[in-house]
């Protein structure tokens, strides 16, 4: 073993509470040390195995150490790694290609960098050139699109959506007034969730009113996530964001698809082409590079790109060994028919949730869209009073069973299940026992 990892796996769970003052953490805290993964598992320091339903930050497409990933990686290491911006590699040229013949028809040019805020913050750079004299975007409430000052003065966090302001108040004094919020198709909350076509209704024509008299000036662009992830697994209906589309024409703003989280995710490539949308801009990230930071941007072709004087520029934004994951993988997930079998398993898990729906009246809502999944807990399921308690319960003691569950944002009630694409149906029957193991033991523990 080499010397330098020798040192590191020397460390023991008993030096953890040492180690951990000199790591600071920008969200959460300090819990479980890992020290392995394999597949859809993950291991800590004890050898106690855990289903990761997380992806770790819905990252791993593959899981954790897939072999494939890890040669490619290595032979393109011995070759070539870094390269500054300015310099022109086979994998930036490979990748760009291949994005740009996976994306809708008419956005087939490709900027690369180096995480999602960066890139939903490139995507407002090409709106403000395009759009002359505009100085505002329009986002959706609940929307999330990262933690730069810039992006996130457009996220939940900077409001009191959590009922108080969170961490990034911090930064109240210097994050931009770049964003007008309009209400989002939350079809579950909506007052007549009876009535879904209303609540599309009412969501357009409010967007509709904002973009005419709500803005002055012209407005750059309307930034949305087709699935409001750390919003609470919240799904946008078709026609919401095609009609999103038709005010982008009407008033001459942009749409802006955050695809940091649905690329792949929601079983099809895009959800641009899933919902049958054409926006002028895409921002991918996160999984993109099965596991290495590495983001990008795809625009229209009708829109004027970066020219050549440092309008975005980052020092790892052209990492030959991301490119190279990130072309290995879509490899992969063609070769296996994975986004296939993100769909197959995704109902998979609806239809398990949905039968624990009946018996368990506090899941009041389960929303699926291929691996994209949210559980909705509430109190009552008449009054939908959410119910953190119960919801972060069940994540505790499905965690002290062995299986990881996100949970989405500020609704502390609502819990995620996105696991890396490799996993089976038997190990998807697994999870789901331990999540209804976990429930049985949350609920024993409330009464």
């Amino acid at each position: 073993m080499d010397s330098t990892l020798d040192k590191i796996k020397s460390i023991k769970q008993g030096d953890l509470e040492e180690y951990n003052k000199y790591s600071m953490l920008g969200s959460g805290q300090h819990g479980i040390c890992f020290s392995k993964g394999r597949g859809v598992r993950l291991y800590d320091l004890e050898g106690k195995s855990y289903i990761d339903c997380t992806s770790q930050g819905w990252a791993l497409f593959l899981g954790h150490a897939n072999e494939e990933i890890r040669q490619a990686v290595y032979e393109q290491m011995g070759e070539l790694g870094h390269l500054n911006q300015n310099s022109d590699s086979l994998p930036r040229y490979a990748l760009a290609k291949r994005l740009a013949d996976l994306a809708p028809a008419n956005l087939n040019r490709v900027l690369f960098t180096v995480g999602g805020s960066a890139a939903i913050e490139a995507a407002m750079k090409i709106a403000a050139k395009n759009v002359k004299g505009a100085r505002k975007f329009v986002c959706l409430q609940d929307g999330y699109h990262g933690t730069s000052l810039t992006t996130g003065a457009a996220s939940w966090i900077s409001t009191k959506a959590a009922g108080i302001f969170t961490g990034f108040n911090s930064f109240s004094g210097i994050i931009n007034d770049l964003f007008i919020r309009v209400p989002n198709p939350y079809v579950y909350r909506w007052a007549g969730s009876s009535d879904p076509e209303g609540c599309v209704d009412y969501c357009l024509k409010a967007a509709a009113e904002t973009l005419r008299a709500g803005v002055c000036g012209p407005v750059a662009g309307i930034i949305v996530e087709p699935l409001q992830a750390s919003g609470g697994q919240i799904p946008l209906p078709r026609r919401y964001l095609q009609g999103l589309r038709q005010l982008c024409d009407e008033f001459g703003c942009l749409l802006i698809f955050d695809e940091l989280q649905t690329f792949c995710r929601i079983g099809d490539y895009f959800a641009a082409t899933k919902y049958e949308v054409e926006p002028d801009i895409i921002c991918i990230g996160k999984s993109l590079g099965a596991g290495f930071p590495i983001a990008a941007i795809i625009i229209h072709d009708r829109l004027e790109g970066f020219g050549p004087l440092g309008e975005d520029i980052h020092t790892f934004s052209n990492n030959g060994v991301a490119q190279v994951a990130a072309l290995k993988q879509l490899d992969i997930v063609e070769r296996d028919r994975l986004l296939e079998h993100v769909s197959v398993l995704g109902a998979h898990f609806a239809a398990r949730l949905e039968a624990l729906k009946k018996a368990y009246p506090c899941i009041g809502d389960v929303r699926q869209a291929g691996l994209h999944i949210g559980i909705e807990f509430v109190e009552d399921p008449a009054t939908k009073a959410p119910d953190m308690v119960l919801a972060q319960t069940v994540k505790h003691a499905a965690q002290a069973m062995g299986l990881l569950l996100g949970e989405a944002g500020y609704r502390l009630n609502v819990l995620k299940i996105k696991p890396p694409f490799i996993m089976t149906a038997g190990e998807a029957d697994e999870a789901l026992a331990i999540f209804e193991a976990a429930l049985k033991a949350a609920l024993q523990k409330k009464q």
